[in-house]
């Protein structure tokens, strides 16, 4: 516990940041889109938030800081060519992903997000590595999609975003294997992996590497941290306000089974509050 001086200046330091900024605080970090979450705990969208430590929203670094507080899971180890390509079977043979995507172009998105299915036990590991590829399958077809359906009809541009401005004749639907939506997820999602999102979305459907580290981008900005709370947690984070809460429990059954259905593969129990 700090002694009463140190936690006098981290007080008096986090004011003058939320001073400057002239955002309010937001000590849970339940931030608004487009916010980043600090490492103090606050919401904001300066150097002073997105930067070092950030926890959550577009950071600026390549990706969080890993978790601490366990070893987790191997992930190389546990997506096997086996595993991946049990998440793959059940898509025709005639989908544009099936040749997409594969085992390598995953394993080497996941290097560049250590904090991936760390910070807890083994179990706990696997258990986010059957979330990720339960909602991947889902979002998917079972990694049959690269591109939104009819996406191109949907242009899915905030036009109010003034940091994240969509470019004229690009549009930003579903693309990848989490299918990433919105001008200001594919601004934030390329200044972190290294490409021009806002000027080059197709990149994400192009770049079978580039794809896979859109959604674990987006996994560890949006939805890693809330898997302690159950797989649930996991629909909310990711397609909540059409899904959760009997809006579509069609949907939610469909990712509740995969994520069953790949907890057994690993050989895990799902844990409990699987729905939302």
């Amino acid at each position: 516990m700090a002694n009463p001086p140190t936690t006098v200046v981290l007080a008096l330091g986090l004011i003058s940041l939320l001073c400057a900024a002239g955002l309010a605080a937001a000590q849970n970090c339940n931030c608004q889109q487009g916010f980043c979450c600090s490492k103090f705990g606050y919401c904001g969208t300066s150097d002073d938030y997105c930067g070092d430590g950030c926890q959550s929203g577009p950071c600026k670094g390549r990706n969080p800081p890993p978790s601490t507080g366990g070893g987790g899971a191997n992930v190389e180890a546990v997506v096997s060519d086996s595993f991946f390509n049990g998440v793959k079977a059940p898509a025709p043979d005639s989908c544009e992903g099936k040749r997409f995507y594969t085992r390598d172009s995953f394993v080497t998105a996941s290097r560049s997000y250590s904090g991936f299915a760390r910070g807890g036990s083994e179990v706990d590991g696997k258990r986010e590595i059957a979330a990720f590829f339960a909602n991947v399958a889902h979002e998917t077809g079972s990694l049959c999609y690269i591109n939104e359906i009819n996406g191109a009809s949907r242009n899915y541009c905030d036009a109010n975003n003034r940091q994240w401005p969509c470019v004229p004749g690009k549009g930003y639907y579903g693309r990848g294997p989490l299918q990433l939506s919105w001008n200001y997820n594919y601004g934030p999602a390329g200044q972190a992996i290294g490409f021009d999102g806002l000027r080059d979305p197709d990149r994400v459907a192009r770049d079978n590497v580039v794809a896979f580290k859109t959604a674990l981008w987006y996994w560890m900005n949006n939805v890693h941290q809330v898997m302690p709370q159950g797989f649930g947690a996991t629909i909310r984070a990711i397609n909540g306000a059409l899904e959760c809460n009997g809006r579509n429990p069609g949907q939610v059954e469909s990712r509740v089974r995969l994520y069953k259905q790949f907890c057994q593969r690993l050989g895990v129990d799902p844990g409990g509050n699987l729905y939302c």
